[in-house]
């Protein structure tokens, strides 16, 4: 028996209702489908499938083919892979934003921690240079001038929101942020401009089951998911010697910190 070929509609099996409203290609279920001149829909839900037959005309195509949303990619893979190098060649050679998530998160509550946070931040040890006055101001005001500064320091750090405190667990702990957090920060990259018209590349999102699981309850679906597999010891010999030259220069900044706090002990007990 000679089964007949089914002719799909303009937006094949992506829904058209969200592609009309929302500009993102959703793939479409069997079970919400409807037919209209001969040609198959499938709808993301059945209140869009409600929709679109209440107004056909206005999720079809006309005189020209429908337009598709720009390319919008999420990139995985484990830390050192080479993710954001990857993506930012991409993004510049496509023309469409490169978004590193978790510098996005560091960005969201920089303002209020004043340094970055997590396992793989690099710690500078720029705090020494504060403990230590200019040498040229007056040797006796170092004890108070010292005891100015922390307090000055003390008095900076801010307390964090819920949904900032979130994050920062997020980056130290990689605990999972919660729904509300999420909303705040990805359906924009989706759903508002200058990303909805552009496009992206998401450097390092999803990063769990459940962040899968809330990208697709939403109905943000991205084009293509990337990911990047490298070897252990491929990531070692690319991380490990920048790392080495940088615990040796904090050591060398340790040693001349102590140096020069010995040295004005000295001229403050003279």
């Amino acid at each position: 028996i000679k089964q007949k070929k089914r002719h799909m509609g303009d937006t094949k099996h992506f829904c058209p209702v969200s592609l009309k409203e929302h500009f993102i290609l959703h793939p479409g279920l069997q079970e919400h489908a409807a037919k209209y001149k001969e040609k198959i829909y499938y709808f993301a839900a059945s209140e869009y499938r409600d929709k679109f037959l209440k107004n056909p005309e206005e999720y079809v195509a006309h005189s020209e083919p429908i337009q598709a949303p720009p390319l919008r990619m999420c990139l995985l893979g484990t830390h050192g892979a080479g993710k954001t190098t990857c993506g930012r060649q991409i993004a510049d050679k496509l023309g469409i934003f490169h978004i590193q998530f978790e510098e996005y998160l560091q960005e969201l509550i920089l303002h209020k921690t004043k340094k970055k946070v997590g396992p793989h931040v690099d710690e500078e040890n720029e705090e020494n240079d504060n403990k230590i006055p200019i040498l040229s101001e007056e040797l006796e005001d170092f004890s108070q001038t010292k005891t100015k500064t922390e307090t000055e320091e003390s008095k900076q750090e801010e307390a964090l929101t819920d949904e900032e405190e979130a994050i920062k667990a997020n980056l130290i702990a990689s605990n999972d942020l919660p729904p509300k957090v999420l909303d705040n920060i990805v359906p924009d990259w989706w759903k508002k401009e200058p990303f909805r018209s552009t496009g992206f590349i998401l450097d390092g999102f999803p990063r769990t089951a459940d962040e899968v699981k809330y990208l697709a309850e939403r109905g943000l679906c991205p084009d293509v998911a990337v990911y990047i597999q490298v070897e252990d010891s491929d990531i070692l010999d690319r991380l490990f010697p920048p790392r080495l030259e940088k615990w040796k220069e904090k050591r060398r900044k340790k040693k001349e910190y102590k140096k020069k706090l010995k040295e004005l002990k000295a001229k403050i007990r003279v």
